[in-house]
């Protein structure tokens, strides 16, 4: 139980980071559209990075602990899932937003 609350504040800490690097490239100068736009792309790959990792974590131990339990074994494949879902958006997340700059002309 030890390591599982460990893992979990490492996870924690490591989403906290993802989501302030962000505001302190902000903070550098005066915001423009493109560096708002730039730190959104951040703050979503970041966001779904982390909550696919949770996602992976989670599915990764209701797998190895679901002891040949049909019921625990289905959920942990939903959370892998999911995760598998989050990184294939956290990866995309670049491209919708360059799509984005393209309509909004910046």
């Amino acid at each position: 139980m030890r390591n599982a609350s460990r893992v979990l504040i490492a996870l924690l800490l490591a989403g906290c980071w993802l989501m302030l690097a962000p505001l302190a490239a902000a903070a550098a100068g005066a915001p423009t559209l493109g560096g708002v736009i730039d730190s959104l792309r951040l703050w979503v790959v970041g966001l779904l990075a982390g909550l696919a990792t949770l996602f992976l974590t989670i599915g990764g131990v209701r797998y190895m602990t679901a002891g040949g339990d049909p019921v625990q074994v289905e959920r942990a494949k939903t959370a892998l899932r999911s995760a598998a879902i989050g990184y294939a958006l956290a990866a995309l997340s670049p491209v919708i937003v360059a799509i984005l700059q393209s309509i909004v002309g910046s």
